[in-house]
């Protein structure tokens, strides 16, 4: 354990000398008041050390302390319906013991030390175990069956277990190594935070994360263990674009990491989540949830390690063979930490200030996301797909953290103001977002869904582009200027953009759809489409009759129907549709 003294303090950046022992990344205990900090560069037995907490009164002379480990996160029973800070303080905690204000220098365990878990072995002794294997469960919540796993790195046979009450520290097995050591296993692990957890395959992304928002899954999917960001200028509705991901997408656990943005937003998220109803099971949606808060006026520091913290606690979820998605809310306060640490160390700064390693510490962070077969010699399969918000400045995506993020993500949600300005909500711009996981979940959705949902997808996509080529003819020459075909493109592709792509996420029906109810949606457009083209013209129907036709009202409301009469009120406008294309033709003869 190295001890050195304070040379100088710039900020959160505090230079220590002495420091020779010290490792990088090693956690370090600042003053006499025990701040937590991190080294981040040595030179010699100088280290440089962010501090995760308030530096003001700090001088020269004052000792450093290295603990000689580095940032590690406490994994165990008591993660789930947690609120940490950026570096797992519980906030909850904190404030029983200081009030309030969170005060410098406190120290609070990660995971409660008095909570008692009830843990059921699923192993007996004298089984072979290697890392990764459960060995038995504990119920957390009554959503979430916490697996107690075998430490990465353990092979032996268990030498003792037994069912009953443990706190996260006592030893509930131990096993024996070949060499005949014992290993204690207790239901709390810790894990490095810059480490990514191990696993033992990757899969394909080729299964989709269904979330029930039509404008994503139909036309930009991402993958189950994807990655995607959602850019957006202020108000353009990222927040709840991602409140609505927690709620419906297809994860059975969401770690929801609001690194940098401002105190009353995150307040919100506060207050919300666990008033939100998860709709899987009709609790608390903060039964599947951990919250890491880190807002803009908390040390920048922390601020810098809440995604990685964030990512482990996903990782540790994944690992046990369950779905997680996170959200980090938003990456550009992260990238704008990583840059005022880089000013202080004096490095040579990149484009706009940016370090030059920016990108590669986003693609360290994104790369940690995939659908895994996981370690142990059960071979489970968890998925942890990561979605990112960016809060490019004016909204200009060509900033540096939008360019470098869309370089690692595949899947581009672009929130556009002047759609959330017209109060088209979610504000994706469909002529701007892309999935490249389309080609390779085309397979799932045709033989899952059905056979011609790519087909549809793909008719539906050419509607809405040539819609905004013939908008800039309408824009120049008036509409009177396109034929009658072009009109029908473009009524076919409002229906389209009014009735499909709009969602209201605060409609108890609407909120959610399912991909059935997003195929049968796309069917009853393109039916109404084509059987338009095929009548326009004939027996003198004109593009006026079939705009005013009175089915359109209801394939325009279809998406209020409730999942029990989705097939009988298909099936009626379907009817209606033919009758009433027939009618006004016939009114044309006589």
């Amino acid at each position: 354990m190295s001890k050195g003294t304070i040379k100088k303090v710039a900020g959160p950046l505090v230079i220590a000398t002495g420091m020779r022992d010290a490792n990088m990344f090693d956690v370090v205990r600042v003053s006499s008041q025990r701040l937590i900090g991190e080294i981040i560069e040595m030179h010699g037995d100088e280290a440089s050390v962010q501090v995760y907490e308030e530096t003001s009164g700090l001088g020269p002379g004052e000792p450093v302390e290295s603990t000689g480990a580095p940032l590690s996160v406490e994994l165990g029973p008591g993660l789930i319906s947690n609120i940490y800070d950026g570096i797992q303080r519980p906030l909850e905690d904190i404030m029983k013991k200081t009030g309030n204000s969170l005060h410098r220098g406190v120290e609070v365990p990660s995971l409660d030390r008095q909570a008692v878990w009830h843990f059921t072995p699923v192993k007996s002794v004298g089984d072979s175990v290697q890392g990764g294997d459960i060995l038995g469960t504990v119920q957390e919540t009554q959503v979430v069956l916490h697996k107690i796993m075998v430490p990465v790195g353990v092979v032996g046979k268990i030498a003792s277990m037994s069912e009953g009450d443990y706190t996260v520290e006592q030893t509930v097995a131990v096993i024996e190594d070949a060499n005949g050591a014992k290993i204690e296993v207790s239901l709390m692990q810790k894990w490095p935070v810059r480490r990514g957890r191990p696993y033992a395959q990757k899969l394909s992304p080729d299964m989709p994360l269904v979330t029930g928002q039509r404008v994503i899954d139909t036309l930009f999917p991402i993958a189950k263990g994807g990655v995607a960001a959602v850019p957006g200028p202020f108000g353009s509705g990222k927040t709840v674009v991602q409140h609505q991901l927690a709620k419906w997408a297809a994860a059975d656990i969401v770690v929801y990491i609001g690194c940098g943005e401002r105190g009353n937003e995150m307040t919100d998220v506060l207050n919300e989540f666990p008033e939100l109803k998860d709709p899987k099971t009709g609790r608390s949606l903060m039964e599947r949830t951990v919250l890491i808060a880190n807002t803009s006026d908390m040390p920048v520091a922390a601020r810098e390690a809440s995604i990685y913290t964030g990512i482990t606690i996903a990782e540790y979820f994944r690992d046990m063979g369950y779905s997680v998605a996170l959200m980090a809310d938003s990456t550009s306060r992260w990238a704008e930490a990583l840059r005022e640490m880089s000013g202080r160390l004096e490095e040579m700064p990149g484009e706009e200030g940016y370090p030059a390693y920016l990108g590669s510490r986003l693609a360290q962070f994104y790369e940690r996301a995939g659908r895994v077969i996981t370690l142990g010699a059960d071979g489970r399969e968890g998925a942890l797909s990561v979605i990112g918000a960016v809060s490019p400045p004016g909204g200009d995506i060509s900033e540096p953290v939008s360019q470098a993020t869309l370089r690692i993500v595949k899947v581009f949600w672009s929130l556009d103001s002047q759609l959330a300005y017209q109060r088209h909500f979610p504000a994706i711009n469909w002529l701007t977002s892309y999935s490249l996981y389309v080609d390779t979940m085309s397979g799932w959705f045709n033989s899952n869904v059905e056979p011609d949902w790519m087909e549809l997808r793909t008719r539906i996509m050419r509607l809405l582009q040539d819609e905004s080529e013939l908008d800039e003819i309408v824009k120049l020459v008036g509409i009177d200027a396109l034929s009658p075909s072009d009109r029908l493109k473009l009524e076919a592709a409002r229906s389209i953009r009014e009735d499909f792509l709009h969602q209201d996420a605060f409609h108890e029906i609407d909120t959610y759809s399912p991909l059935k109810k997003q195929y049968l949606m796309m069917q009853l457009m393109m039916h109404y489409y084509d059987q338009s083209v095929e009548a326009l013209g004939k027996n003198g129907v004109t593009v006026d009759d079939l705009v005013k036709l009175p089915v359109r009202e209801r394939i325009g409301r279809f998406k209020y129907t409730s999942t029990e009469q989705l097939d009988s009120e298909y099936q009626g406008i379907l009817k209606a549709l033919s009758d009433e294309i027939a009618a006004s033709a016939k009114k044309e003869e006589f």
